[in-house]
């Protein structure tokens, strides 16, 4: 395919319309980006080259220019001296200079409006391919928003979340028995009648012992 076809069909390309008939949207605009870009630098190697000629025939141009100027010295030299048939010869040669000068200004403008096309086609493509590549993004953008929604919803509806909260409710409920047992342990009920008896004996047992501590210390003193 030429550049100049391939160049018109990406300008008439509808990416929208591309998009939407295409099964793996990232991948075709991936695709687009980069027929985009290749066309881009065919146009550019294009344009490129032509400069080039262009310049060289320019080149042969100024010397064609300056072979005619010769020849019309020539021309006159001879018929300076009454030599009318080499002059006549000089603008023989005069002319075929002038034609060649002739010919390859009309491929010098044929080539400049050939530059012309390639700089509005090089514009264009420019554009295209910065609205391919913002296309990119959005759809890169929306992809991953897309993955980052179904793995959230996923996480909030799957198995292993359910799993997890039952396991948290095992884990309470051992708390509670925990804490239960604990508040068990710490009770205290009434007391009955020989725990009451065994305590004033106690006490007593205390006292004596006390009474008996201090007659001690008091007769050491003494």
């Amino acid at each position: 395919m030429s550049i100049f076809s391939r160049t018109r069909d990406i300008f008439a390309a509808n990416m929208t319309e591309l998009l939407d008939r295409a099964e793996d949207p990232a991948r075709m605009i991936r695709m687009i980006i980069l027929e985009m870009e290749e066309t881009l630098v065919e146009v550019r190697a294009s344009a490129a080259r032509s400069i080039a000629d262009g310049k060289e025939m320019r080149r042969a141009v100024n010397r064609l220019d300056e072979l005619q100027a010769s020849w019309t010295e020539k021309a006159e030299l001879a018929l300076s001296k009454d030599r009318e048939d080499l002059a006549k010869a000089a603008l023989v040669e005069r002319q075929k200079a002038a034609d060649m000068a002739d010919g390859l200004r009309a491929e010098l403008a044929s080539i400049d409006d050939t530059l012309k096309s390639y700089e509005v086609d090089i514009a264009k493509l420019q554009t295209k391919l910065r609205e391919a590549r913002a296309r990119q993004n959005a759809i890169a953008n929306r992809i991953e928003s897309a993955v980052t929604r179904a793995k959230a919803s996923e996480l909030l509806s799957g198995g292993r979340t359910l799993d997890a909260f039952s396991r948290f409710e095992v884990l309470e409920r051992r708390a509670d028995f925990a804490e239960g047992r604990a508040d068990a342990l710490g009770m205290t009920g009434p007391k009955s009648l020989e725990e009451e008896i065994a305590e004033l004996r106690a006490n007593d047992s205390v006292d004596a012992e006390l009474e008996a501590m201090k007659a001690a210390m008091k007769a050491r003193g003494n």
